[in-house]
C-alpha cells in the first residue's frame, strides 16, 4: 500500500475520470450508453474557469507509479440535522487488477480527511444492494440505514412534475 499515492484530480485527469466512470458502469452491469458523461462535462462542472466559479465536484485519484488505479469523487451536501455540510461519495471505483490491495480503503480514508480538515461531520454514500463492496464499507465503519430508501425522479416523470410546479418568485 506504501507505494499507493492519492491526489487531487487536476483538468488533465478529465479523460481517466470518465474512462474510471464507464468501468464502474461495467462493473455494476449497466449499458456504456448509460454513461452520457464526457470530458468537456467533467472539464465544466469539476474545474471551472472564471473569477467566483466553484466545482460541482472533487476528485481524488489513486496512483501507483504515476498510472491511475482509481478514484473518489465527492461534494457536499447539507445536513439540516447537523447544521453543517457533509461529503457525499457519488463514486468509488479501482481498477480490477488494484482491488483488495488497499486503494479503495486509500480513497475512502482521504475523503474522510478532506471532511475532517473542513469540519464535515460525516461522510455518506450510497451502494448497490448486491454490491461486495457493502462488507468494505460496513469494515470502514459505515452504518447501513435500513430505515432510509433512495427515491429519484427523472426524464418524463421530472418533465411532469416541474411543467406542474407553480412560478418561483424572487
Amino acid at each position: 500500500m506504501a507505494d499507493v499515492s492519492i491526489r487531487s484530480a487536476t483538468p488533465a485527469d478529465a479523460s481517466t475520470i470518465v474512462e474510471f466512470v464507464r468501468g464502474l458502469a461495467t462493473f455494476e452491469h449497466e449499458p456504456l450508453e448509460h454513461v452520457r458523461l464526457t470530458v468537456a462535462d467533467v472539464l465544466r462542472d469539476g474545474f471551472p474557469a472564471g473569477a467566483g466559479a466553484r466545482p460541482l465536484f472533487e476528485v481524488l485519484i489513486a496512483e501507483r507509479a504515476r498510472t491511475p488505479l482509481g478514484f473518489a469523487l465527492f461534494f457536499p451536501h447539507y445536513s439540516t440535522w447537523e447544521g453543517a455540510a457533509a461529503l457525499y461519495i457519488e463514486d468509488l471505483f479501482v481498477v480490477e487488477a488494484a482491488r483488495r490491495e488497499g486503494v479503495g480503503r486509500a480513497l475512502v480514508a482521504a475523503v474522510a480527511r478532506v471532511a475532517r480538515e473542513r469540519g464535515h461531520p460525516r461522510v455518506d454514500l450510497a451502494v448497490l444492494d448486491w454490491n461486495p463492496a457493502r462488507a468494505f464499507y460496513a469494515r470502514l465503519g459505515f452504518a447501513h440505514q435500513p430505515e432510509w430508501l433512495a427515491y429519484r425522479v427523472e426524464g418524463a416523470s421530472l418533465a411532469a412534475l416541474a411543467e406542474a410546479a407553480p412560478a418561483i418568485e424572487g
